[in-house]
């Protein structure tokens, strides 16, 4: 009998400060679902599922039949289960990290260097950069799911500066009345203008912070209470962040980037040097193994400020831009395939109506990792000893040129995410 390509696996569970708690986080769910003796603790917050091979997450192997306990160590010994371009490329590893993400409150505002850029801070602090690989990665909403991502157009930071005296008082006068002139000038000097003020409120002291961010967060507060909207300061956000992160610079990033709003599908790719942060809710993602984060706020985590000013994209765009689209398969009509500008990793999302009793996972010529979020089948494959259970929660290895055939085992909707690497 030919040694099992096709497995499941158990996943690692982060409990970051930030998660959701308990049965409230969809982390919980899966994890609680998949596995019947994994106790949920309402008190504790389950942040991310870690599903791949980095060191401080490498998936175990639910097969007797497979001798090596992690995924990680399995494919260090079948490297040829990653397909041969993906082995060649990636110096057979998996290249990707595929997770779920469960956010109580905000992650901090951060970017991640690009290959170049990651090679040279790994060298010089090895401490903050634990690795020289860039991390591009990509969320698809599994709920609606809030995150700021990108610089907003100038004219909105240009009226944030005009009606919020603290945001203007950081930034200076100097440097906000470039950015308006800007506005008739080219993409270079624009690019300049924002650098220049991000740079100012980075840069700015922390008790100058605290003391601006207070008198604004009385502001709004006094205006909240007087029923007043402070939408058009995006108040409510405002005060949201104030309280999970009390004095923090982060709070006036908000008037910089983005605000998304993601609604279950949706998607965001963040290409390196692109300021984000998550602010709430449910996600898949998607990313190229690696550590690597430069912060800039809302964390109580190293600061890199100068690196951070230095390295970003100070390219504003509105934030339905920021959205990105998967393409619908020509061959089958329940595939939607989020297939990003970097080599590393696509996400398939696979939607099978329940009265398909039989669905056929094709083959690639890439290792893969299927997550079943919604749905209840057995998986059977050509090289597998026994047809596998697998329901909400289940995540199953798919070697390269593996195809696997589920069978509905009860006729309701599945929702399948595979993560892979398509050269």
């Amino acid at each position: 009998m030919a040694a099992p390509r096709v497995f499941p696996l158990s996943c690692v569970v982060q409990q970051y400060a930030w998660g959701k708690m308990g049965s409230n986080s969809e982390v919980a769910r899966l994890l609680a679902n998949s596995d019947p003796l994994a106790g949920i603790s309402e008190d504790k917050p389950y942040a991310e599922l870690w599903m791949g091979t980095h060191p401080r997450g490498d998936a175990k192997i639910l097969d007797n039949h497979i001798s090596q306990k992690t995924l990680g160590q399995w494919i260090a010994e079948n490297q040829d289960c990653l397909g041969s371009k993906v082995k060649d490329t990636f110096n057979g590893k998996l290249p990707f990290l595929f997770k779920v993400l469960s956010v109580e409150t905000a992650l901090s505002i951060q970017a991640h260097p690009n290959k170049e850029l990651a090679e040279k801070l790994h060298l010089q602090s090895p401490q903050h950069y634990p690795d020289a690989n860039h991390k591009p990665e990509m969320a698809i909403a599994l709920t609606s799911f809030q995150g700021l991502c990108g610089f907003r157009p100038i004219e909105e930071i240009v009226t944030f500066l005009t009606k919020i005296p603290e945001f203007r008082f950081l930034i200076g006068d100097n440097a906000a009345t470039q950015l308006k002139q800007s506005l008739s000038r080219d993409s270079q000097a624009v690019a300049s203008a924002l650098q220049s003020c991000f740079s100012n409120l980075m840069k700015s002291e922390n008790k100058v912070v605290v003391e601006q961010l207070n008198l604004l967060v009385k502001r709004i507060s006094q205006q909240v209470a007087a029923g007043n909207n402070v939408e058009d300061v995006c108040g409510g956000l405002l005060l949201q962040l104030h309280q999970q992160y009390p004095g923090d610079i982060g709070c006036f990033a908000i008037y910089f980037l983005n605000l998304l709003t993601l609604k279950p599908g949706e998607a965001m790719f963040l290409e390196a040097n692109v300021p984000h942060a998550y602010l709430n809710g449910d996600c898949v993602e998607c990313m190229a193994c690696s550590d690597n984060t430069v912060r800039a706020g809302l964390t109580p985590k190293f600061i890199d400020v100068p690196t951070l000013c230095e390295m970003l994209s100070y390219t504003p765009s509105p934030g339905k831009d920021r959205l990105f689209p998967p393409t619908r398969s020509q061959e089958d009509p329940y595939l939607s395939i989020y297939d990003p500008p970097v080599p590393d990793f696509t996400v398939i999302k696979m939607e099978v109506p329940g009265s398909v009793p039989e669905y056929e996972v094709v083959a690639l010529d890439s290792a893969s990792i299927l997550l079943m979020v919604q749905g209840t089948v057995t998986a059977s494959s050509p090289t597998a000893q026994a047809a596998v259970p697998l329901q909400r929660g289940g995540v199953l290895f798919v070697g390269a040129n593996e195809s696997v055939s589920l069978k509905l085992t009860v006729p309701e909707d599945l929702l399948m995410f595979r993560a892979c690497c398509l050269l």
